[in-house]
């Protein structure tokens, strides 16, 4: 596998629309899209900076993994994504070298990106996230 660059830092918050002016007013970003990703009941907003976005979560499902993860660990960082040339390709080396995979093939996620999960208890702690355009 190799990863091209940072895709995006996945950040869990409560409430998008409350997040927002903190990353508008205090460091100067501009919200440039918020989807919502119905199968995985998640709202996002993404926000650019340099070559790497921001992208807040917000859990539309109490019982989402994002409302969760919130419920256990608090707001915060959730993920980082690395974008890769083929998720497919690259979960195939990911378990080959004995990562446990969260997704077994590339699924749809947002802004028409294909994505994967790798679990944290593979990757020191850290939820990754593989992106493809």
């Amino acid at each position: 596998m190799k990863a091209t660059h940072i895709e995006h830092i996945g950040i869990a918050v409560k409430s998008i629309e409350e997040s927002i002016p903190y990353y508008e007013n205090v460091l100067g970003l501009k919200c440039y899209n918020i989807e919502e990703v119905a199968d995985q009941k998640v709202k996002t907003a993404f926000f650019m900076i340099g070559q790497t976005k921001i992208e807040l979560l917000e859990s539309t499902d109490p019982e989402g993994t994002i409302a969760k993860f919130i419920e256990n660990k608090g707001e915060g960082v959730h993920h980082i994504a690395f974008a890769v040339d083929s998720v497919a390709d690259a979960l195939a080396d990911a378990e080959s070298q004995g990562i446990r995979l969260i997704d077994k093939a590339p699924r749809s996620g947002a802004e028409g990106l294909k994505i994967a999960f790798l679990h944290p208890k593979s990757t020191k702690g850290v939820l990754t996230e593989l992106c493809q355009k």
